[in-house]
């Protein structure tokens, strides 16, 4: 079957029920993508799904079909959103181990195009379903709140 993965279209043979996380991570070795709990809670895991935050933990290879799937490697230098939040957060060293980050990013990307002044309950809601195990939430809202300032 053909995707799109960073705007490349791929033929993929493998099951259809595989999930994108492993398409991704293990076929197409984009690793920036991260396992955390396998069950869609954590956020570590998070692509676009055409443009929208989604868990590829639980997003099967079927569901990827004529869809425009974005990873962290595919949106870094996507547009000036994207750009935006990256420097921020490197900057502004938001990450301690730096694992659920690209999660993290992801979901601030799309809050970000979505909402461009977000409020802290904007924040919190769109990223309130990450777990950062290092606790680094006040350091991501502080994130949102400046990248929305440079865009």
């Amino acid at each position: 079957m053909m995707i799109n993965v960073n705007g490349k279209d791929i033929a993929v043979d493998l099951d259809r029920d595989t999930p994108m996380l492993w398409v991704i991570r293990d076929e197409l070795n984009y690793t920036g993508t991260k396992f955390g709990c396998g069950k869609a809670l954590c956020g570590a895991c998070t692509i676009h799904v055409d443009g929208q935050p989604t868990r590829s933990c639980s997003f099967p290879l079927r569901a990827a079909e004529g869809r425009k799937i974005t990873t962290i490697e595919g949106v870094i230098d996507s547009d000036r959103v994207a750009k935006a939040v990256v420097a921020i957060w490197e900057e502004n060293s938001v990450p301690q181990c730096g694992y659920c980050q690209s999660g993290q990013v992801m979901t601030a990307v799309a809050l970000l195009r979505e909402i461009p002044r977000p409020s802290d309950q904007d924040i919190d809601r769109a990223l309130g379903g990450h777990i950062c195990r290092c606790g680094t939430y006040q350091r991501i809202r502080s994130a949102v709140h400046q990248a929305a300032q440079k865009i």
